[in-house]
């Protein structure tokens, strides 16, 4: 079956200078791009010559790829237009990607650059290499080439390093993730599972639902599943943390006010809606200015809104 060449493409508003410095220098390429590890250009002889370059990768467990490419650029005359072209590849055996080519463009506007990538490459390890590419790395490898891209442009419009996106992206989605965690917990453990634990007893202590308190008790726990679902669909919409920091205040509230004894034991809802509403105040202010894949077109020809 025929390979799919991953194409990523985004509008960066930025001089072409600033943009070819900060993709044509190792140094800085090396900090946005999340695909490299480390980037060295050889020594050249003159401008007109390719430039060799070696790279390296860290995959985890204490394992590197690294490889060799070979850039070359070119200006197109009358339109500003510029590419820079690329071979890689690696020779280390239990690299998956063998060798591969590809470009980058940056197409100037009125205000802006356009800045794509198209590449491919040839995998190792026969079919097996070849579905594990399909169906698992080449995805991750054009799910990071786009929000490299969009690092990169956080960096040149509004100047925030890419060290601090990648930092503030992770604190996001770990608070977001447990977030989400703590809901579906609450939802399903304590009031489907064992409501007699304690739950079905404050719920009762409030007098709200007589004769229907373990149905109440349910509903409830339906509504927290689905605000954790809802939680990572909308991680990045201010709403859903307001909405969350107004339904722990209720009930937290609700609990302590009917049975204040709850105030002495650990854990108690005080503390749990405490925590979840910090973890809350950390999510709205990480999803500001936060990288997203999503911003980048990811096939030829396609438009964004």
């Amino acid at each position: 079956m025929k390979r799919k060449p991953i194409y990523v493409e985004l509008i960066i508003h930025a001089d072409m200078e600033s943009l070819w410095t900060y993709t044509q220098t190792a140094e800085l390429h090396e900090q946005w791009d999340l695909r490299f590890s480390s980037i060295n250009y050889l020594p050249r002889k003159s401008e007109r010559n390719t430039q060799d370059f070696l790279y390296e990768t860290r995959i985890g467990f204490g394992l590197r790829i690294s490889g060799t490419g070979r850039a070359k650029s070119s200006v197109r005359e009358g339109t500003g237009v510029r590419l820079s072209t690329l071979a890689f590849g690696s020779e280390q055996p239990f690299s998956l990607i063998r060798h591969g080519a590809g470009y980058w463009q940056y197409r100037p506007n009125a205000d802006s650059i356009t800045f794509l990538t198209k590449y491919d490459y040839a995998t190792r390890f026969g079919r097996l290499g070849h579905w594990f590419d399909r169906l698992l790395f080449r995805p991750l490898f054009g799910w990071a080439t786009a929000l490299s891209f969009d690092v990169l442009r956080l960096w040149l419009e509004k100047q925030i390093p890419p060290a601090v996106s990648l930092q503030r992206t992770l604190i996001h989605y770990l608070s977001t993730g447990l977030l989400s965690l703590l809901w579906f917990y609450e939802g399903l453990v304590p009031k489907w599972m064992f409501p007699e634990a304690g739950e079905l007893g404050i719920m009762k202590s409030m007098h709200m639902f007589p004769g229907m308190e373990l149905q109440a008790l349910k509903w409830l726990g339906a509504a927290e599943i689905l605000l954790g679902f809802l939680m990572l669909l909308y991680h990045r919409s201010k709403w859903i943390y307001r909405l969350q920091v107004v339904g722990l205040s209720a009930l937290a509230g609700g609990a302590l006010i009917c049975t204040p004894s709850l105030l002495a034991q650990p854990f108690n809802p005080f503390v749990l809606s405490a925590a979840m509403i910090g973890f809350c105040l950390t999510g709205i202010w990480t999803s500001r200015d936060l990288p997203d894949a999503a911003n980048c077109i990811r096939k030829k020809g396609e438009m964004r809104q």
